[in-house]
C-alpha cells in the first residue's frame, strides 16, 4: 500500500514538474514571438508613416513627439492609439492619427493618416488588412496606387457628400466588382478628418492633455458625417 502510494506521488510530482516546465516553454515563446511581432508592426508603421509625411513638413523627431488617443468611435478605435506630431519651426505642422474602417469586406482595416494643420489631408495608407486576395489587395499602395487619391484631400476640396465612391454619387473612384473595400477605407477617411478639425488644438498641444473621445465636438462632427 505504502508502495503504491509513494507511486502515485511520484507520477504526481513528475506530471507537476512537465506541467510547470511546459507552462514556462510556452509562455517564453509567446513573450519572444509576441515582441518580435510588435516589433514588426512598429517597423511597418513607421515605414509607412515616412511615406505619407513629407520629410519637408517637419524638423522636429516626429516618431518621439506623441500623444496617446483614448478609444474613438470618429477613429474607428476600440482601445488607446497613438498620434505622431510633425512641427516645422516650433509650429504645428502636421498628425498622424491610426484609423481603423470596422468596415471592411472581410473585417476590419488599420490605416494611418496624415493630415496637415491646414486640415488637408498628406497621404493615406493600409497597415494591415484582411480583404479578400485581388479584389481586396487594391488598397495596399505596394501593389496599387488607389490609395494616393487621398493626397490632398480636405473638406475644402470636396463637399460633405463627395466623400463616398462615384458608385454612390461621391467623387472617389473603385475598382468595378469591388465598391465595400473603397467605400469603407473612404467613410474611415473623411471621419479621421472631422476627428482632427474637432480636436486640431488638443492634438498639437506642447503638453496635451488625453484628447476626448465623446462629447459636443464629436457628437456635432457625427451629424455633420451622418449622410454617409
Amino acid at each position: 500500500m505504502k508502495q503504491l502510494t509513494r507511486a502515485t506521488l511520484k507520477t504526481a510530482l513528475n506530471l507537476l514538474v512537465f506541467a510547470v516546465i511546459g507552462t514556462a516553454i510556452l509562455a517564453a515563446t509567446f513573450n519572444l514571438t509576441h515582441s518580435r511581432i510588435a516589433q514588426s508592426e512598429q517597423a511597418e508603421k513607421l515605414k509607412l508613416i515616412n511615406q505619407v509625411v513629407p520629410e519637408s513638413l517637419y524638423d522636429n523627431e516626429l516618431i518621439k513627439d506623441t500623444l496617446v488617443i483614448p478609444a474613438s468611435e470618429q477613429l474607428g478605435t476600440e482601445q488607446d492609439s497613438v498620434a505622431y506630431r510633425g512641427r516645422l519651426k516650433g509650429q504645428p505642422a502636421v498628425v498622424v492619427l491610426e484609423v481603423i474602417a470596422p468596415d471592411g469586406y472581410s473585417g476590419k482595416i488599420s490605416m494611418i493618416v496624415a493630415i496637415n494643420h491646414a486640415g488637408a489631408v498628406t497621404g493615406v495608407r493600409v497597415v494591415t488588412h484582411k480583404e479578400t486576395p485581388g479584389l481586396g489587395d487594391y488598397i495596399d499602395f505596394a501593389k496599387n496606387k488607389w490609395i494616393s487619391l487621398f493626397g490632398g484631400a480636405s473638406h475644402e476640396r470636396y463637399k460633405e457628400d463627395d466623400w463616398k465612391v462615384r458608385k454612390d454619387g461621391g467623387q472617389f473612384d473603385y475598382m468595378a466588382g469591388a465598391t465595400i473595400t473603397p467605400r469603407a477605407v473612404v467613410k474611415a477617411v473623411h471621419k479621421a478628418l472631422h476627428y482632427f478639425e474637432d480636436n486640431r488644438d488638443k492634438l498639437f498641444a506642447v503638453s496635451a492633455p488625453a484628447v476626448e473621445s465623446t462629447g459636443q465636438t464629436e457628437g456635432a462632427s457625427k451629424q455633420k458625417a451622418g449622410a454617409q
